[in-house]
């Protein structure tokens, strides 16, 4: 594994609460800092992918419409009613 540091400016007194609480859960302020970016970097991978999708299905939506693949807001009111009156 390459390692690489990374430096930064905080409050002494912010330091000093982390490195507190990181002690009293039996972690270095360090091993909580790489989890933080580890983290960090997986959420927004997940968001990342999770727009991809959502602009992926709002194209599909476009494109089936420009296509005249539609249904009519009756259609769709009908649907649920009676989805609604059956109890599903």
């Amino acid at each position: 594994m390459n390692e690489a540091t990374f430096t930064f400016r905080v409050d002494e007194s912010l330091k000093a609460e982390f490195s507190s609480a990181a002690k009293a859960r039996d972690r270095t302020g360090a091993q909580l800092l790489r989890d933080f970016m580890r983290d960090f970097v997986r959420q927004q991978h997940e968001a990342e992918q999770n727009d991809a999708w959502f602009r992926s299905q709002v194209q599909q939506g476009i494109d089936s419409a420009n296509a005249g693949r539609l249904v009519s807001a009756q259609t769709v009111e009908n649907t649920f009613a009676k989805r609604k009156s059956s109890g599903a």
